[in-house]
């Protein structure tokens, strides 16, 4: 294998070891008369002995968790009431783990995870999108290796393209590859689940194709790989979402709609200044040390997500035979 090679294949197993507010007191049984000075004291140390909500996020090391971490440098969690808590994950299996066993409230992922979670009940709920395509930058790409003869779309007929099975990731080639017009018999792939095997074994030519996220992707192109297809024209598939724990929106609403709002003003410090916050990039691993010179910081939105999207990645997944079940939109996304 080439030393190049090598090297990516490093530098992303680095990269891939890549949220109540408190109940008022109770008024008293008697009514009392209190002076003015002394009911606004009393105001006043009731609010400084308040607890901020705790939201604890397991956090991959991927760029979609960046308004995370310029929510948190900012203060801005802090000012809305919130004492959030990253707990740092090396891949989506151990991401899972963690929310199952109850360790974590929230965590960034995709709704079809979301969809699995969920399917006998309701254990997660969007509250937000994190990441989706968009006109500027692409989330989810459909690379061919160096040599591997594949120069354009109709090129992918029948080859085995290396993906994730039963994830967003296959979900997104069939869906950008039924846009191109093909017919289910004309789509094959292979699993490849681990995202570091997939990239070594595209960049050594043993897979001619495979699908990566962004910014692994870059990755993969600046080693000689080839962008065949991208989401960029469909923002319909493939968002990632801020999801937290039934539990902890029951309990929590209040704070929910704060770590939206926070999210919210994240992102608009990034649209204002995007060249500003490239050093918690680095500083946090969340793009590969060689790409971070030429690096630009991709737009995120706004908004959750829709109920078209989920009937969509409920469709598929029912057509697949992974569920047979119907999950409802309002059972999974938190509707303030």
């Amino acid at each position: 294998m080439k030393s190049a090679t090598i090297f990516g294949i490093a530098l992303v197993l680095s990269l891939s070891l890549i949220l109540g507010a408190c109940a008022p007191a109770a008024a008293p049984a008697e009514t009392v008369d209190v002076p003015a000075e002394a009911a606004v004291e009393g105001a006043e140390q009731a609010e400084t002995t308040s607890e901020p909500v705790t939201l604890k996020i397991a956090v991959l090391p991927i760029t979609d968790t960046l308004p995370l971490f310029v929510a948190r440098d900012e203060g801005i969690f802090a000012e809305m009431g919130l004492d959030v808590e990253f707990i740092p994950v090396s891949s989506a299996p151990e991401r899972d783990q963690i929310i199952t066993a109850g360790h974590a409230d929230g965590m960034v992922t995709d709704a079809m995870s979301v969809l699995f979670f969920n399917k006998e009940e309701t254990q997660l709920q969007i509250v937000r999108y994190a990441q989706k395509p968009s006109d500027e930058a692409g989330h989810f790409f459909v690379l061919a290796a160096k040599d591997s003869g594949i120069v354009s779309v109709e090129d992918l007929k029948g080859v085995e393209v290396g993906i994730s099975e039963g994830t967003v990731i296959e979900y997104m080639l069939d869906r950008l590859l039924e846009r191109e017009g093909f017919a289910a018999d004309e789509i094959a792939s292979i699993a490849v689940p681990k995202i570091p095997d997939r990239m070594a074994l595209l960049g050594s030519g043993e897979l001619k194709a495979a699908v990566l996220p962004d910014p692994l992707a870059s990755l993969a192109v600046s080693q000689g790989a080839t962008i065949i297809l991208d989401d960029k024209a469909t923002p319909e598939y493939g968002a990632s979402v801020y999801v937290f724990t039934k539990s902890m929106i029951d309990e929590n609403p209040e704070a929910m709609q704060a770590f939206v709002d926070a999210i919210d003003q994240a992102i608009a410090l990034l649209s204002e200044n995007p060249e500003a916050y490239l050093s918690v990039l680095a500083d946090n691993k969340l793009v590969p040390p060689p790409l971070m010179e030429s690096y630009a910081v991709p737009p995120f939105p706004s908004g959750n997500f829709s109920e078209a999207e989920w009937a969509d990645t409920l469709d598929w997944a029912k057509g697949k035979g992974l569920i047979d079940v119907d999950v409802p939109y309002e059972n999974v996304v938190f509707l303030e």
